[in-house]
């Protein structure tokens, strides 16, 4: 995978192709797969992104009972006409929503870049298929683009939260969302990276937290904090609003940033809210429960 998205952008005005073909020709060398290969593969993806929003269960819940049914309230919250949001952001959060609980709750979701944030990529891309009738195939290209940005936070930073916090989960796949929906809407490389800046930036310090080390509480809700910066990230980006520091540079600022946090806050369940009273509580509660 390339090591920027300086790189990315440079290779496709240089070959006039689109950033979603560099990324698939990249995709096809590292993975020794034919062009249909490695289409047909990331359409799998896309379908079960579509499945794990379609076959969210408003009834179950988590083996911890710290998790499950909230997406449901916000639906109907959202159908009643009583959320303060809009038509697009609300959909986008409920869904992310749906995702993250289903994750929580075992059904088969999309590592987008990791379980934790699973719900960020499919609940921007859904939503925005709907609102603006796009093809699978679009969305299929979107997806590359969107991975093509995880893979350059994947080699110049980091995507795990045991590594870098949370900003390396919900952070990334906010940019990576972020990226793709500028790339939906026409956004050129150029917006495309600056959504993707943008959506980074404002999650940089993101602690890694869980209660009682499941990736629950917080993560599931910061699903949809996460949808809702990368709509409004790659809304700027497509006003011709730029970000001052260059996506790689961005990404560069999580490594070092994920470097000095104290371990207690990278995914150990030793610090934040997991240290919090009703953390610990939470914590002794479901393990007697999981017991």
């Amino acid at each position: 995978m390339y090591g920027s998205l300086e790189e990315i952008v440079r290779i496709a005005q240089e070959d006039g192709k689109p950033l979603w073909e560099v990324v698939l020709e990249e995709d096809c060398k590292e993975s020794a797969l034919s062009r249909e290969d490695s289409l047909a593969r990331m359409g799998a993806m896309w379908q079960a992104m579509k499945d794990s929003d379609a076959e969210y269960d408003p009834e179950l819940r988590s083996a911890s009972g710290m998790v499950g049914t909230d997406a449901a309230k916000l639906a109907a919250r959202k159908e009643a006409g009583q959320l303060l949001s809009g038509g697009f952001v609300s959909s986008v959060s409920v869904r992310a929503l749906k995702i993250a609980e289903s994750n929580a709750c075992m059904k088969r979701i999309v590592a987008s870049p990791t379980a934790g944030s699973c719900g960020v990529v499919p609940a921007c891309l859904i939503t925005a298929q709907e609102k603006l009738g796009l093809s699978d195939q679009k969305m299929v290209e979107a997806l590359y683009v969107s991975a093509g940005i995880g893979g350059v936070i994947a080699i110049r930073a980091s995507l795990s939260g045991a590594e870098g916090g949370c900003q390396a989960e919900i952070g990334s796949a906010s940019a990576m969302a972020a990226g793709a929906l500028a790339y939906l809407q026409g956004g050129s490389p150029d917006e495309v990276c600056h959504a993707a800046a943008l959506a980074l930036k404002g999650l940089l310090g993101l602690v890694c937290d869980p209660v009682a080390g499941l990736v629950e509480v917080p993560c599931v809700k910061r699903n949809v904090i996460g949808s809702v910066n990368a709509v409004t990230s790659a809304d700027m980006a497509m006003a011709g609003i730029r970000s001052k520091i260059p996506a790689d540079q961005v990404f560069d600022a999580m490594r070092s940033i994920g470097r000095t946090m104290p371990s207690d806050l990278r995914e150990t369940g030793k610090g934040g809210l997991a240290a919090t009273p009703a953390g610990v509580q939470m914590a002794s509660c479901c393990g007697s429960c999981m017991a």
